[in-house]
């Protein structure tokens, strides 16, 4: 019976991949309970008692919030259970209030996980490991000093971050995690700014086989936090080292921002398009490469003479060029090329002699991290040195400057009651990588 299921299931499922079938943008895993409105429950502004005029003034103060964000091919190897992500989260000494996690290549780029349903096992595991990383137990405070912490955040539940910020480690949660294909993107916020994320939606964009599966393409996570709307864009662009090849990637990228699609609410300043939300940050493996000859940029990168390298990037050529990238922002690279290299080595692929029949790969800056608009400031810019794909990971660390309503003096004591997750039903923290719910279909 259940090959019989199986045969009629494998035409439904690649029609509907072929046909784009639109997925519903609450249609992936998290930590929260779906709810129309937010991740947690706030105050019913319904009631007449309760209206946006008795809530807030008309001013509003500017908050800053630490977003980390990084992108990995990680080349379809598994990780081991016991891998471990605090060097590369930097938790320890850089402690930030968003992350935001994108990986390409999770799972082998095969007919059947191009075409099958989502194998979430992997990204079960991924998540396991990140949720390991930003929770690592530290030693407790001592008593006193902890109630004069939690004191300080409940009168200052976000803006006074940085004054307690060594003295507190906050809780990490999953506000959502998506997987197409072998692209996966995870976003984890501190526990106590869930209640201010709201019209958290998702959208998925496959450029692949066919123009439109899952192979290549796209997942967008969109979300609003206090008065600003975020946009994170994980991406896998068309591979290819040859001449012209970047404008495959180039057809894709602009495939992403025609075709990605979210809820909209101009009332909420909810907008339906990428480039048109507040804070906008693009992350993956873009796959542009050098337009050098192959050995000119063997000698240059042995040299490090990354500025050389950098004039002759394709994708610096388009940011200049005004293209397809046209508004982007890239921070400064002051390091090494992150592909393509031998596993588990420091040798960039095609370097050493004697092996025959292999493809030379020149090296090259696959993996970037871009932001469009205003109110985001790059504070980091760097690469990791994990040896588990041919990828090197990288990653950036952000400001972003967030508008925040200022609170009526007369509904502040309700306002600012003690709202910790605790309060609210919660998946217990591992159900989600447990029973697999990031898995889904297109």
């Amino acid at each position: 019976m259940q090959g019989k299921q199986g045969e009629v299931m494998w035409p439904t499922l690649v029609a509907n991949k072929i046909f784009r079938k639109r997925l519903g943008s609450e249609n992936f895993a998290r930590d929260f309970p779906n709810t129309p409105d937010s991740l947690l429950e706030g105050p019913n502004l319904h009631q007449e008692s309760l209206s946006p005029k008795t809530l807030f003034n008309d001013q509003k103060d500017t908050h800053k919030y630490k977003v980390f964000v990084s992108t990995w091919n990680v080349g379809a190897i598994t990780p081991a259970e016991n891998l471990n992500m605090e060097d590369w989260l930097d938790t320890q000494s850089n402690s930030c209030d968003i992350y935001v996690l994108g990986f390409q290549e999770i799972v082998p780029l095969s007919a059947r996980n191009v075409l099958g349903s989502e194998n979430s096992r992997i990204s079960i595991r991924w998540n396991s490991l990140i949720r390991a990383a930003l929770n690592k137990a530290i030693p407790t405070l001592d008593k006193h000093k902890e109630a004069k912490v939690g004191e300080l955040q409940k009168i200052y539940p976000v803006k006074d971050q940085n004054s307690i910020e060594s003295c507190i480690r906050r809780e990490y949660r999953c506000i959502t995690s998506k997987q197409m294909v072998g692209i996966l993107i995870s976003v984890w916020v501190r526990s106590d700014l869930c209640q201010y994320i709201q019209h958290l939606s998702v959208s998925c964009v496959g450029c692949g086989f066919l123009g439109c599966l899952g192979n290549k393409g796209s997942v967008s996570v969109r979300f609003r936090l206090h008065e600003r709307s975020f946009c994170f864009v994980c991406c896998h662009l068309a591979s290819g080292g040859r001449e012209g090849d970047e404008r495959h990637r180039n057809s894709d990228a602009a495939e992403i921002f025609s075709r990605t699609s979210f809820p909209c609410d101009p009332s909420l300043g909810l907008p339906r398009k990428i480039l048109d939300h507040d804070r906008v940050i693009l992350l993956g493996d873009l796959n542009y490469r050098i337009s050098l000859p192959e050995d000119t940029t063997r000698f240059l990168v042995e040299k490090r003479e990354w500025n050389v390298l950098l004039k002759n990037d394709q994708l610096r050529a388009e940011l200049m060029n005004g293209h397809v990238f046209g508004g982007w922002h890239e921070g400064a690279i002051e390091f090494a090329p992150t592909y393509k290299y031998y596993p588990n080595s420091d040798v960039y692929y095609g370097c050493v002699q004697g092996r025959k029949g292999e493809k030379r790969r020149a090296p090259a800056w696959c993996d970037r991290i871009l932001w469009f608009g205003k109110g985001l400031k790059q504070n980091q810019y760097t690469r990791g040195e994990s040896k588990l794909s041919d990828h090197r990971p990288i990653r950036a660390i952000f400001t972003a400057e967030v508008e925040v309503l200022r609170i009526s003096e007369g509904f502040k004591s309700f306002f600012l009651l003690d709202r910790s997750p605790n309060h609210f039903n919660i998946f217990p923290t591992d159900e989600i990588l447990c029973n697999g719910r990031s898995k889904f279909q297109i």
